[in-house]
């Protein structure tokens, strides 16, 4: 397949008729081969706007989302990044274009490897992959200037939130109640103002949900 073309289309006929103007985001996802972060039986579809599957459970973000997403927390060229749930790392390569800094934190110890293979390939040296819970965030590198979520949360928990740097942004997608797959959700960015964190809703947008941000069951007598 020509990947390439491909790639191209991408950005110009999903990313940047979404609003998308950040030429540093436009020039990273055009660039970066995202069909390699994408098993083999599955590279057909690593440029189609939807969500692809790399794992059971988990999912590669749509790129015009990803794109949208990443612009809406206005990454400046000094900013460390926390990446919460790094999958095969595609969304920490396209971070590592924007920030000098970037913690990719992943609980699957295969998409640990795979991401770490996959990010050498591209030359994304400035990505650290961390292996561990993505509901603790990761305290020891904190505070962050920037986190992102590569998949929808149920909610924004308070200790991941309590990593952000005074001024500092977090972006997710939070999935409408009832919702853990493409049905709806909100990009929701917060801001931490000293203790207090300011909350806006940029877009709408739904994508799977990360396994470990579901939203629990009611109890039901």
């Amino acid at each position: 397949m020509d990947f390439a073309t491909l790639r191209r289309n991408m950005v110009e006929s999903q990313v940047r008729p979404n609003r998308v103007t950040d030429e540093r985001i436009l020039d990273a996802m055009g660039t970066i081969p995202r069909e390699l972060f994408v098993p083999k039986a599955r590279r057909a579809l690593a440029y189609a706007d939807e969500a692809v599957e790399i794992a059971p459970g988990r999912y590669l973000m749509e790129p015009m989302l990803a794109a949208r997403l990443i612009e809406a927390a206005a990454i400046r060229p000094t900013d460390a990044v926390l990446l919460i749930g790094a999958g095969s790392g595609y969304l920490a390569a396209v971070l590592a274009r924007l920030a000098p800094a970037v913690v990719a934190l992943e609980s699957d110890p295969e998409l640990v490897k795979e991401a770490g293979r996959r990010l050498s390939e591209v030359g994304a040296d400035t990505v650290a992959v961390i292996e561990g819970a993505l509901t603790f965030g990761y305290p020891r590198q904190a505070p962050y200037d920037v986190i992102v979520f590569d998949g929808a949360v149920a909610d924004i928990p308070q200790a991941i939130l309590s990593q952000l740097a005074d001024g500092g942004r977090l972006v997710a997608i939070v999935a409408r109640p009832g919702s853990d797959t493409l049905r709806g959700g909100k990009a929701v960015v917060m801001t931490r103002v000293g203790d207090a964190f300011a909350r806006r809703e940029a877009f709408d947008g739904g994508t799977p949900v990360l396994l470990e941000f579901a939203r629990k069951p009611a109890f039901v007598f």
